[in-house]
């Protein structure tokens, strides 16, 4: 599923990782949210990181498959609690 504005808001927020101001919305690298072959994972499970995080992430390094997931899924909560918190601002 696309979600153009999750995509967005995402990119709005610093790097989760390292707090860079410049970040793009890093999809999750596993099957269960949609990812397959040539195929990104859904909007909905995205995170903000900057490029070097984003290929840390992507490409394994200092954490296995499974480390990097439990840490991607604690990583999306907090955004979602972020992106839920900024929703509901009044401007």
């Amino acid at each position: 599923m696309r979600d153009a504005k999750r995509l967005t808001a995402v990119r709005s927020l610093p790097c989760v990782k390292c707090g860079h101001p410049d970040s793009q919305a890093a999809h999750s690298n596993w099957s269960e949210h949609g990812k397959g072959r040539g195929i990104k994972a859904d909007d909905q499970f995205t995170i903000p990181l900057c490029v070097k995080c984003h290929q840390w992430l992507d490409q394994y390094q200092y954490m296995n498959r499974d480390e990097s997931k439990a840490w991607f899924m604690q990583m999306l909560n907090k955004v979602d609690r972020m992106l839920n918190q900024t929703d509901k601002v009044v401007f």
